[in-house]
């Protein structure tokens, strides 16, 4: 294994080529599920600089990373070569999951070379504070074909109102029960005005 001091031009080009990668999260308790989430959709991963990446997070059954980096923040991604010359690179880091209507958002998907498909529910954002490869001798080699379209037209198929009852129904927990989505306003309630602030 080789410890690298940051994600240099060799090693992004290198994450930019690969049709998928892994996203390894935890809760903190012990008694939490450690969750691996496989990540695809060519351009839906950014490398923003030399210690800083970020991925397109879409609406699906699913909301384990989420949850967790809202509790803890600790976040592994890993890229493995199934073509050409053996290789593992792990990104271990701080994630923030950066939600359609928080500060930055607009700016952060403005980075990324690809046009974002329906329901993206966030970007996961992470500064990463550790990077590694390491040989990968045992991964098989398989060739890569295609992308699946089938979560992009499933999503497509959503109304706008279908997709919060499934998020509120869904994606509010992780298995843990631990908070995830934010939780959109129930319809046909809107949010109090806020207090004026205390001087």
């Amino acid at each position: 294994m080789k410890l690298h001091d940051r994600i240099d031009d060799r090693l992004r080009d290198f994450l930019l080529a690969q049709p998928v990668f892994f996203v390894g999260t935890a809760p903190t308790s012990v008694d939490g599920h450690v969750n691996v989430s496989p990540k695809g959709l060519m351009g839906s991963f950014a490398v923003l600089d030399d210690h800083r990446v970020a991925y397109l997070d879409y609406t699906a059954s699913g909301v384990e990373t989420i949850a967790h980096l809202r509790e803890n923040g600790r976040i592994v991604i890993m890229f493995c070569a199934f073509e050409g010359p053996p290789n593992i690179v792990r990104l271990h880091g701080r994630g923030e999951a950066v939600f359609p209507d928080s500060p930055g958002f607009a700016d952060l998907l403005a980075r990324f070379d690809t046009e974002p498909g329906p329901a993206l529910r966030a970007i996961i954002d992470v500064t990463v504070e550790r990077v590694s490869d390491s040989c990968g001798f045992s991964v098989p080699v398989m060739a890569y074909q295609h992308d699946r379209d089938l979560l992009t037209r499933h999503n497509g198929r959503r109304t706008p109102e279908n997709l919060l009852d499934y998020q509120r129904r869904r994606n509010s927990h992780s298995i843990d029960g631990l908070p995830a989505l934010p939780a959109p306003p129930e319809p046909g309630v809107t949010e109090p005005p806020a207090s004026p602030a205390r001087s």
